[in-house]
């Protein structure tokens, strides 16, 4: 009986010193270079240069305003040099606030953007650490949570080839049907 106990105590502790499957990802990397984050970084600068082109113009339609007041200036009455100086200033506080409004509205839509993607990108991981048997898979970044690690035990490759697979081919089809045509 002994003996029974014995070997099972030894197969359990054998059972629990098993290796652990570990890997890990550079965070940076590997959302720096998802294909989804750099078409939403290159439409959200799309975005920003058309609202900085608006906005230019409405400056520029601004600065014109002020110009044709600074030259009739003198031959305006005071009441109507107060009305004229008034309605510049409130036109000038209203373009500061409509730039700092939309500012703020496009970096917020950027940021909501970004959040899904990384959501995304750790669903993925989770997944891929599942399905290929890992215990666990840590992230490392610029503050180096991760000062070492045994040579090949960085997956990020693996996972952003695994993450992009889709876009790739059909990045390719579009280029063939672009050539045929």
């Amino acid at each position: 009986m002994k003996k029974i106990i014995l070997s099972l105590a030894v197969v359990a502790s054998l059972m629990s010193c098993q290796q652990q499957k570990t890997a890990y990802v550079d965070n940076t990397v590997l959302i720096q270079d998802y294909y989804k984050m750099e078409s939403t970084e290159a439409k959200y600068e799309e975005k920003s240069k058309k609202m900085s082109d608006e906005l230019d113009a409405n400056v520029m339609e601004f600065q014109k305003e002020v110009q044709e007041f600074q030259k009739n200036e003198g031959s305006m009455s005071k009441a109507e040099l107060e009305r004229e100086q008034n309605r510049l200033m409130q036109k000038q506080q209203m373009l500061q606030q409509q730039q700092q409004q939309q500012s703020q509205a496009l970096r917020q839509e950027s940021d909501q953007a970004i959040d899904s993607l990384i959501k995304e990108v750790r669903d993925f991981v989770e997944d891929y650490g599942k399905e290929n048997g890992y215990t666990y898979i840590f992230g490392s970044n610029e503050s180096a949570n991760i000062m070492y690690a045994k040579e090949g035990l960085d997956i990020t490759d693996d996972i952003l080839e695994e993450l992009n697979k889709g876009h790739e081919s059909d990045s390719e089809e579009k280029e063939s049907t672009n050539s045929e045509e």
